[in-house]
Parts: C-alpha cells; structure tokens; sequence
C-alpha cells in the first residue's frame, strides 16, 4: 500500500458492530494490511538481503589469495544461493516443504541452505567454478524464502498458523528470536562532535573532532575520525580488526592523489584563504610528510604499506603499494570508490573541523534523529553472512595446510571440493547469534556493543508481541554511560518516536518505540541522475573554479560525495527545485500523531490471549486469560488494528470507595461472586519436550515409550504407550510417563515432580529431520489453572496496579439502589499523588458506554478545553437518568444503612498481570545445604532458603529481639559443635584418637590436642560451621587463629 493512502481509510470512531457479524469468525481472504505493516521493516529488509544484498556481498568480497607449494592460489566466490526451508536428502516424508510450526514443535531452527559457486585459479591461470554447500542460515518467518510467503488466511491455518500471522522473527531452536532495529549514526555523513575524552587519546589532542559512519552498499561499515591537535595539525583514526590506529592527515592525503604539495595545500585552504593559522597548519601537515622522506605519491604509499602490512595479513608477493591500497580501500571513506573522491571528502572535513576548533561551526548533536539512521535485521543479517564467507576462504588455506601436512596434496578439483568440506560451517555462527544475541566478530560489523542484538519475541499478551518489531535501541554501550543526554526526548523526535513508551531503568530513553506513521526505509535509493541534475541548476563541479570566492559559496554533498560548489544566493532557489523533483505520493501533510493501542508499560506484562493456536504450540510458557471481553472505551486504532482477537482485560464495576481497610496502599477488594462467575480466570500452559535420546550412551538406541502390561506403578494412570492421557489431571508425585528398554526389557516409570496440580492439554509424538525417528522424543503441554488468589497483580490501563487483598462475599458489599454489586473496590487515596485522570473520565465513558450501548474514544485527541470529556459523557450519563458526575448513592452491605457520602462507580477495563503469588512464594523448614559452608542454600527452585541480611539483622536489632536474631542466623544456618583445645585455643589441633587393633568398636575413642599432647584439655563448643572453614583457610596461608575459652 502507498504510504500516502494507508491512513485515508481510517475508522471515524471505535465500534462493536464487527462483534456482532456474522462471518467474524470466518478467515479472510486477504490478510489485514494493517498488521503486515507492523513488521513490514523486518520483512522487507531480510528480502532485500537475500536477493539483492546477497549478490553485492558476493560482489565487495575480494578474492582470496594465498601461496601454496610454490604456487599462487586464488579463491573467489563468485555466487551465492540461500533456498528455502526444505528436508534434507533422502528423508522419508509426503512433503519436502518444511514449514514454521514444525520447526516450533520439534524445537528446531527454522533455516534453508546457503550454496555458493567458488572460481579458483593457480597463478592467474582459472581452472573452473566448484559449486559448495556453506551450511544453513535462518530463514525469517513471512520473507520471501519462508514457505508461508503470500499465502492466504485459510491456507495458513491450515499449516497451523494465525491466520494474521505477520512473521518478521527466526525460529532457533523451537524459539522465536527479534533482530532487534538498533540506532546508528546517520552514514557517509561528516558530523562535527566536541568529546572532552578525546584528550586522553595522546599529547596535544583537543575535544574537537570529525566523525563519520563509512557504510558500503552491501551495508559494510566503518567508523573513521579527525581529530585536532593543539598544534594546529590532522590525526586520521580508523579501526581494523578492532583495533585503533592513527595516521597524520598528510600522508592520507598524499597517498590518495598524485597531485603536487602545492594542489594539495589550494585545496584544503578553499574558503579560508585569508586565515593565516589555517595556512600555517596545512603547510606544517605536509612538512611532517616531508620529513618523513616521502615527497612523491608512490614514496608515501611504499612508507605506509612497510608500516601496516604486518597487520593486514596479505601474501608475500603483494608490494607495499598494493598493501597501502588494500588498507584504503578496507578503511578510509569505504563508501566511495576513487581516491579522488576520498581526497575532496577528507579535505572538505578538514576545513569542517578547523571550522568547528575556531568556533564558526557548531557542535552537531549525535542524539538528535537528524544525525541517525536506523540498522534493519536484514542489515545486520547481510553483513555477518559476509564476513562469516570471508572467514570461511580463510578456513579453506587452514584446512588446506593440515591436510598437506599429513599427505602430499595436489591441486585438483576433486581434492579440493575435500578440502571445502573441510572449512569452517556457517550454521552454527548463525544460530550463536541469533539464540544469544552476541556478536562473535573479528571486525565489529561498526558496531558499539557486541551483545543484546536479539530478543525472545515472547507472546505474553499480542501488544508485548508487537512492540518488539516497532522497538529501536541505542545501544549497550550508552546504557553504561554516566550523561544522561542520550536519554533526552528531543522535539524533532515528534512524529517518529513514542514520547510515552519507553520502559523504566537502566534502558529509559535508550530503548524507544516507532509511532504508527514511521516508516523506515528498507530498499537502495539509487542517485546517479542526481549529479547531473545539480550541475544543469546552477552547481559548479568540485574541479571546477566557482564564480564567485569559495568563501561565498556553500559546498555540496550527496551521500558522502563532494559533487561541487553553489553560490550562497543560489542555494534556496536550488533547494526548492529539488523539492519539487520529490515523488509525492512520500509526503504525509498535516496528520496528527497515532495513537497506538495500550503501550503502556503495565499492558506488557499483561495476562492476554495472545493467540489463537494454543493446540499447535509449544512454548516454555504461555499465559490464557479465559474470560476475556472487548473494552467499551478504546482508542479508533484499536479496531484499525483489530485488536478484538486477541483481548486482554475484562470492564469491571469498580467503586471509588475505602471499605473495610483491606484496600490500603494499592490493594484492591473483589467481589467473590463476580470472581466464582469468572472474572480474570486464567491458565498457564508449561510445555516440557521429553527426549529418550539424551538419556542414553552414545550410539545405543534401545530405549522407547512405553510400559510393561500389569506394572504397579503405573496405577492405570498412563496409557500402553507409556504417555499419560489427555486431560488426565496430574498431582505430586503421580506417573508422568514410561520408557523401556527394548534390549534388557526393563520398564523406568518417572513421576510428576511439580507441588503444582495441571491437566495434561495436548501431547505431540516429534520425529527427527530425516524422519527415521523412533518413538523416542515427545512434547508434553500442560495447563496449570491459575484463578485470581490473594496477592496477583491487577492493573487499569492507566497504571493504577495493585493486589488482590480479599475476595469478599457478595452479601458484605455496598450496592446501589438498582441493586447491582461493584466487581472491584477501589481505594480512593490512589487519585490524588499519581494524578490519574484518564481513568476518572474511562470510568464515566465506560458507565455511558454500557447504558447506551454504545462504544466511546476517550482519548485526548477528540476533546479540547472548549469541549471537555468529563461535559460529553456528564450529559450522556445524565440523559441516561444518572447522576452527571458519576456518582450513585450506595447502601452498606453489612447493615443495609445508606451511606452518606456519594461513591463514584463506573465500568473501566481492568487487566490481570503476570505477576502471581504461586510463581512466588518460597517456603522453606530443612533442606538442601551448600556443601562448603553448610549454610541453607539459595533459590526457589531448589526449596532454598530466604537470605537474612545485614538490614533484616539491624531490624532485629533494633527491637532487641537478641534470641530471634540468634535463632535466625546460627541455629537455623549453619550450628556445628567443634573440639577446642582450650590450652593452645586452636579448633585445628584436637583430633580423634586412633584405636590399636585390639579395640572394639564400642569403645568410646578421646579426642587429644596434637600440639599439647593431651586429652583433658578438650573442650566442645558451638560455633557456626563457616567459622570452622574460615579457620582452616587462614591455617592454609600460615595464619594462626587462637581462641580463649572463658
């Protein structure tokens, strides 16, 4: 869809009639475009990578070359293929096609294979093309290589899918995965930065520099600076490898043209011909060059290839000219291909920076969104799968050396088709990364942070799903930083970043959201008319002599080329004509900011029904809120998007009204009837995958599921084929399921182990990829039923969470005149401090809502002073026969007594969050004990204890509770008796004496002080048994601790 037309259809306001239609329930034909757009970046960017990104990768990597056995070896890639998700060869199935929800329920990666095409020569001479399999790649979910690609709705459900389902994600290891969109710095683009760090580089270095982000078409990166010296002169910095170096400017200069000193010392001084310090500096940059010996460009290009040649691993036949070449090629301003345009660009920086260091220039501001771009999955994909190609010809030369080691080798197609086999693989990097999300990289990709490149697209409610394709980070690094000016929200921000989204903590500010409206640009724009264009409206070309003084005029730039010069009076008559070439239909005029359903830091952690394919999936964990309802106030965007399918809260009856006191400080009291009807029921669904394989030696494979008939402890519990029924409910210490080994026949039976009862929901019987699996490997999905008890979390949309304190009988409550009972009890003393007046004005929408059947917008973006929400739904309220404020006179439900203040009640849409008191509470009376310390160990999974720390003791303490606190931290940790001497005071040196042969075993043994040699001296005390280990720590370092015995 055209971005311009994509906002014409909007719905005028939000509705219900779509809930009453009947063919609702009916797929459609076409997917909703709305919610394709959502991961549209996601998409388009992984296509752009693996059909046209792929081919200029292939393209940028140079050939790979190498001597061997006196010979020149050459290997380049001369092409490369990524197919789609398919079984391997030889596999027994109906359909080669492997499709994502078997790659979820088998718990395996979602990947095609990646085939490349190798031209190799022998000392320039080309002796043929080996076609070679490089490994799997992961293959992004909806792209153009998935096989769910353009499929309709009814198509997708019938390959298990949602029949919205907008891919954008990696499945690694049954696991969706996010490449995360980070932000970087606007590329090919010299921004001008003050950092007092930069002083710590060396002697004589200034805050001032130059920095720009060097990115190919390919999207290979590099990070290069100019920084200014007190002195007046250039430092060049550039990074290979991950490693720093500096190059004065003039030698980069030299090395680049041909040109005379003299050429060189004109240009950099265009615009500032009359400033004599600028003259004096340029002219002490080319000396330095001079003094070095090298007067002539091929003198200077010998200088530094005999300098960096050590670290650029190059064969011995390349001369130190070719070496210098490579390095400015690998390095210097990557995105132009002429050294005559690295010249102009690096002199027009220089001028930039001298410009900046005197103050004629201002600082830019890196954080501001006019100096960033945006670095898409398929970005990032694209660049790792072609340094991963280039380490992979460097695998062959290693490969290549071992087996000549062992054997005489001769260079020949079939051996070295042996030798590609034995290269590294690009399967397993790949799925590194994505599974873990850190970057192993021996260049950096131009990269800041080097981990937290990929998140678990975890589907806990449908907002929290979404808001991951429409997240963009800064970056690790700027978290770690002590300045909080990366964090600000800017106004030029307006329109592309959420100003309310971002979460709490060490990533505020860091980690935003893209509004509705943003669009981020995934496909080459292509510019090579425009030169043309600029030179016919009035640009002189940057060889050319403008008409007027270069003080006069303004220099050009298009994506980091320097194409001229424009005379200061020409420029906005050039820069309106340039407006008008613009394509239309990209500009959105005069739209106000959408509104994204529910962002809220709370509507992430809410309970939803995140999807609808619950029989089909095999999550870790999925939470299932049963009772689910359509909000009667919503912003129109929420049925744009259709967010009606997957719900995520219920509208509650709640009375502003403090009652009973068990509603103090956010805790909040719920009607037990609406509770026993079904309000905020929910379930967890906990998936186990159970492999028979792992349990065995290697290479044995007798073991299956199964029973032997008539064994006991099954207790009728499991099923012959030793897997419990299906909606079988499963206690403590109940059969869980049954193996056997077909060679010995012996049966294992193994048992739930959970304190927590679950109904077994669905089992799936998983093969392996050939399909020649045996019965060994199975995924059981439970369903815990988790219905509100004393201590969940609820929250409105408004942040206003609290816990669930009582559950109360419906006889006990207030209720109105007309008889009706609130669902929830709100404590009035949660409005004032936090200010929530959205769910004030939600509350009487949502009352007018309900009385008039009707379905309100009660955001912001409808009202205005002149026309006030609380007047609107006032007078809707009031036409309905109700008090205009939104009060109603309530009765004690204990004494039946009117009460006599006015209690505001309404219907606002309450949601029930993740955060349970059964996947919280730790309880522990004896249990498992480190092995070192003999204390209580630590964690709730493993029945640990709670830690007492040296707060909780200063609170004992401050009571005077000696005994307690004496309790709590010695005979309730770690209370041992020990053997002192009480002489010598040592722990160390009493010992049990050793009993001569005639002895029995009966007879009580002494213990005697090796030091003293004597037994009466022994006495036991108690200590904790930490202090006996201490003791013996200190021994071992010579240290001797004595204690008196009083």
């Amino acid at each position: 869809m055209e971005p311009s037309g994509r906002w014409r259809n909007l719905p005028s306001g939000p509705s219900l009639k779509h809930l009453t239609d009947p063919s609702y329930r009916i797929p459609r034909e076409r997917q909703k475009e709305a919610l394709q757009e959502l991961t549209r970046a996601h998409v388009d960017s992984f296509n752009y990578a693996v059909c046209e990104g792929l081919s200029q990768a292939v393209q940028a990597i140079p050939s790979f070359e190498f001597a061997f056995q006196d010979e020149r070896i050459s290997l380049t890639i001369v092409d490369a293929v990524i197919s789609p998700p398919t079984v391997p060869k030889g596999t027994i199935c109906k359909e080669l096609s492997v499709y994502p929800a078997e790659c979820r329920g088998r718990k395996s990666t979602y990947r095609g294979r990646l085939t490349v095409d190798i031209s190799w020569s022998v000392n320039g001479i080309s002796k043929g093309i080996i076609k070679q399999f490089l490994g799997h790649v992961p293959i992004m979910v909806k792209s153009r290589l998935c096989n769910l690609y353009n499929l309709p709705p009814k198509a997708l459900i019938e390959h298990h899918e949602e029949a919205e389902e907008m891919g954008g994600y990696f499945i690694i290891n049954g696991i969706e995965k996010v490449i995360r969109m980070l932000i970087m710095p606007r590329r090919n683009f010299p921004i001008a930065l003050v950092r007092p760090k930069w002083k710590s580089r060396g002697p004589g270095y200034t805050q001032f520099g130059i920095s720009i982000h060097c990115v190919r078409g390919e999207h290979s990166a590099v990070n290069m600076n100019l920084h200014y010296l007190e002195n007046g002169t250039v430092m060049l910095n550039f990074i290979y490898r991950k490693e720093l170096f500096f190059l004065p400017l003039g030698f980069a200069l030299k090395a680049l043209v041909s040109f005379s000193d003299y050429q060189i010392f004109q240009e950099l001084i265009k615009g500032k011909e009359e400033d004599s310090f600028f003259r004096n500096s340029v002219s002490q940059m080319l000396r330095i060059v001079m003094e070095e010996g090298c007067s002539t460009q091929k003198q200077v290009l010998n200088y530094l290839g005999e300098c960096f040649r050590v670290k650029l691993s190059l064969p011995d036949w390349y001369s130190n000219e070719q070496a210098s070449e490579f390095l400015f090629n690998q390095c210097i301003c990557i995105h132009l291909k002429s050294n005559t345009e690295k010249f102009y660009l690096l002199c027009f920086m220089t001028r930039k920076l001298f410009a900046l260091a005197k103050g004629e220039c201002m600082e830019e501001n890196p954080d501001s969104l006019v100096n960033q771009e945006i670095l898409t999955p398929g970005q990032l994909f694209l660049m790792f799968l072609k340094e991963k190609m280039e380490a992979w010809l460097v695998s062959v030369k290693i490969a290549l050396d071992k087996r000549a080691q062992k054997t005489n080798v001769s260079m020949n197609t079939e051996n070295l088709m042996k030798i590609f086999s034995m290269g590294g693989d690009l399967t397993r990097p790949f799925e590194y990364l994505l599974a873990t999300g850190n970057l192993r990289s021996k260049t950096g990709l131009g990269f800041m942070q080097d981990s937290g490149l990929c998140v678990v697209a975890d589907k806990l409610n449908f907002i929290r799903y979404l808001s991951h394709f429409r997240c963009v980070h800064r970056g690790g690094d700027f978290a770690k930083m002590r300045t909080t000016t990366v964090r600000r929200l800017l106004p030029e921000s307006w329109g592309f970043l959420c100003p309310v989204n971002t979460p709490d903590g060490a990533p505020c500010g860091l980690m935003n959201h893209l509004t509705a409206i943003c669009e981020v640009v995934t496909q080459f724009a292509y510019t090579t008319a425009i030169p043309a264009l600029l030179c016919s409206l009035g640009v002189t070309p940057v060889d050319g002599a403008p008409h007027r003084p270069y003080s006069e005029c303004y220099p050009v730039l298009l994506d980091g080329v320097v194409l001229g010069w424009v005379d200061k009076e020409l420029a906005p008559g050039i820069a309106d004509s340039l407006r008008r070439f613009k394509p239309f239909n990209t500009l959105v005029k005069n739209r106000k900011c959408k509104d994204f359903p529910c962002f809220t830091p709370v509507g992430k952690q809410t309970m939803g029904f995140p999807l609808l394919t619950y029989q089909d999936r095999s999550d870790n964990k999925l939470y299932r809120l049963q009772t689910p309802q359509s909000p009667l106030v919503r912003p129109y965007m929420y049925d744009y998007y259709d967010m009606d399918n997957y719900p995520i809260g219920t509208n509650a009856i709640v009375a502003v009204i403090s009652y009973t006191g068990y509603d103090m400080e956010d805790a909040m009291i719920v009607n037990k009837a609406s509770w026993e009807r079904g309000f905020a029921h929910g379930s967890v669904y906990k998936t186990e995958f159970i492999n028979l394989s792992e349990k065995i030696k290697q290479g044995d494979d007798s073991l299956v599921f199964g029973v032997k008939p008539g064994d006991p402890r099954i207790m009728q519990k499991l099923d012959d084929d030793g897997l419990p029924f299906v909606g079988a409910k499963l206690q403590y210490g109940d059969p869980y399921y049954g193996y056997l080994n077909l060679n010995t026949g012996e049966s294992y039976v193994m048992y739930y182990k959970s304190k927590e009862n679950c109904i077994v929901d669905n089992i799936k019987v998983c093969s392996n990829e050939s399909g020649s699996g045996k019965f060994k490997c199975i995924c059981i999905t439970m369903r815990v039923p988790r219905n509100p008890t004393i201590g969940d979390k609820f929250a409105s949309r408004h942040g206003q969470k609290g816990i669930l304190s009582r559950l109360w009988p419906a006889e006990d409550m207030p209720f109105t005149e007309s008889g009706m009972v609130p669902d929830i009890l709100f404590n009035p003393h949660g409005f004032p401090s936090r200010m929530t007046i959205g769910m004030l004005i939600e509350s009487m929408a949502g009352k007018s809502a309900a009385l008039h059947g009707l379905c309100h917008d009660a955001t912001p973006f409808i009202f205005s002073e002149e026309n006030s929400a609380s007047e609107y739904f006032g007078e809707m309220l009031k036409a309905a026969g109700y008090n205009f404020y939104g009060t109603e006179r309530l009765y004690s439900g204990i004494s039946g007594v009117e009460l006599e203040a006015d209690i505001f009640i309404g219907v606002v849409y309450y949601q029930r969050l993740r955060h349970m008191v059964s996947d919280k509470f730790q309880v522990r009376t004896t249990g498992a004990r480190d092995k070192v310390t003999n204390q209580p160990i630590g964690g709730r999974n493993v029945q640990g204890g709670i830690r007492f720390g040296e707060m909780e003791r200063d609170a004992l303490l401050a009571h005077g509770t000696s005994f307690l606190l004496h309790d709590r931290l010695f005979n309730c940790s770690d209370r041992s008796v020990a053997h002192v001497c009480v002489k010598c005071g040592s722990l160390l040196s009493p010992l049990l004496e050793k009993p001569p042969p005639s002895w029995s075993s009966m007879r009580n043994r002494k213990y005697s002080c090796t030091v003293c040699n004597r037994s009466d001296t022994i006495d036991t005390v108690s200590v904790p048994y930490v202090f006996r280990y201490f003791v013996a720590e200190l021994a071992a370092m010579n240290i001797k601790v004595k204690l008196d015995i009083i």
